[in-house]
């Protein structure tokens, strides 16, 4: 028979999932259990050679199961699976974002490497990079939006540091205002630090475009990070966060996830195994719903400007970044209130179907606030310099009809 070639919303179903082992269910069932059993000793000792990497696995050969902390069916199944969305040698889920992003920044990264990141970002990595990597000596630049290419490279080299740098770290696009870096340029902005021993990293947090959207490894990054709570989840039920790259750096990640143990758990696996059954369904509707929200909020008197990657200018830098990197404009929304915090709280506290909280990527619409909120952190000059300012706030597009969005957005704004 004829190989074909499926895509990955067929494949979320059954990819990676023998129902043979599984009493013929259907479904792959929670493994709810800390240990597995060996059938041998010297099944055992094999298991663990490969996990403690004392040696090469022979050809065709996997890791056993070993333990829940090591990996566990729910876990392999579910990090297969994501794989076919970035194309990606392998995966590694957590039980926060957070977790995702503070252990490659603690594994890639020792101190007096230099680090180089982008701005503006999610406000708990941003806390983690300058009150954390600061304490335990790594050196870090921002990049604001409007630096170019050859300020970044400036910066670098007047830095001091330029042979000590160690990653370059972009969140694209940006958290709240979709500011768009254009990763293939800071890929090869990257490379020209590389060494005969060492290679300058790229890190790409594509929580905003979740796995459709955007495909980072595919521009040139070496490493791809989700905030799985948010599509990957997108029923706003669970916390987790996800990493994917080569095999080589996979390793590296899964060894101090062994250590650090912040893996997901097998009752959250599942709950995501079954959320990427609809993962493509859910976020070209919310696409869809959100194309329409910032065309409308385009138009309206009372908003000054709107934040959102289908509006950006074709000829523009920001475009042709987009255009290329990008698959769809996505489903975030931040737009300018004319006026400030008053009138954005206004706004806010009169919004009926859409809901007043944090967090991103659920089948239902949020708003939030995130000068005061997300990314209340933040330095206040680091903010101005980002547009994160009173008048700012941010709609995260669900799966509802989009006739009662509008309706909701249009009474809100009636009461500013």
């Amino acid at each position: 028979m004829k190989e074909h070639d499926f895509n990955p919303e067929s494949l979320m179903m059954t990819y990676g999932y023998k129902p043979e082992l599984s009493e013929g269910a259907i479904k792959c069932p929670i493994f709810q259990t800390s240990t597995f059993v060996f059938k041998t000793a010297e099944e055992g000792k094999a298991f663990f050679e490969l996990a403690y990497g004392l040696r090469e696995k022979s050809p065709k050969e996997e890791l056993g199961l070993i333990y829940s902390r090591i990996n566990n069916p729910n876990l392999e199944i579910l990090e297969n699976r994501l794989c076919l969305w970035d194309k990606a040698d392998d995966c590694a889920v957590f039980e926060s974002g957070m977790s995702a992003i503070s252990t490659v920044l603690l594994e890639f990264l020792k101190p007096g490497d230099l680090l180089v990141y982008s701005n503006p970002l999610y406000g708990g990595t941003d806390h983690f990079i300058q009150h954390f990597l600061d304490k335990i000596g790594v050196h870090t630049i921002g990049v604001m939006p409007h630096h170019s290419i050859e300020e970044v490279k400036q910066m670098i080299e007047e830095s001091g540091k330029s042979d000590k740098l160690a990653m370059v770290y972009l969140e694209t696009p940006a958290n709240p205002t979709n500011h768009i870096v254009d990763i293939e340029k800071y890929s090869e902005l990257a490379a020209q630090y590389n060494t005969e021993d060492k290679k300058v990293l790229v890190a790409v947090d594509n929580t905003y475009m979740g796995p459709l959207w955007q495909h980072p490894l595919q521009c040139g990054a070496d490493l791809v990070l989700y905030s799985a709570t948010k599509y990957i989840g997108g029923h706003s039920d669970l916390i987790a966060g996800a990493v994917l790259g080569n095999a080589e750096l996979m390793l590296r990640v899964k060894t101090l996830r062994t250590f650090l143990g912040n893996m997901v758990s097998p009752h959250t696996a599942w709950l995501m195994l079954r959320s990427l059954e609809t993962l493509k369904i859910r976020m070209d509707q919310q696409t869809k719903n959100a194309q329409v929200v910032a065309e409308y909020l385009k138009n309206h008197p009372k908003v000054e400007k709107v934040y959102y990657l289908g509006l950006l200018k074709e000829g523009t830098t920001t475009y042709d970044a987009y255009k290329k990197q990008c698959s769809a404009p996505g489903a975030m929304v931040s737009f300018d209130i004319v006026g400030g915090e008053k009138e954005a709280f206004l706004f806010l506290n009169h919004l009926q179907l859409i809901k007043l909280a944090v967090s991103l990527g659920g089948t239902e619409s949020l708003a939030e606030h995130p000068k005061t909120m997300t990314h209340a952190g933040v330095d206040e000059t680091q903010q101005q310099e980002m547009s994160v300012t009173d008048k700012l706030i941010r709609l995260s597009i669900g799966v509802e009809n989009e006739k009662d969005l509008l309706w909701d957005l249009e009474q809100a704004l009636d009461k500013v």
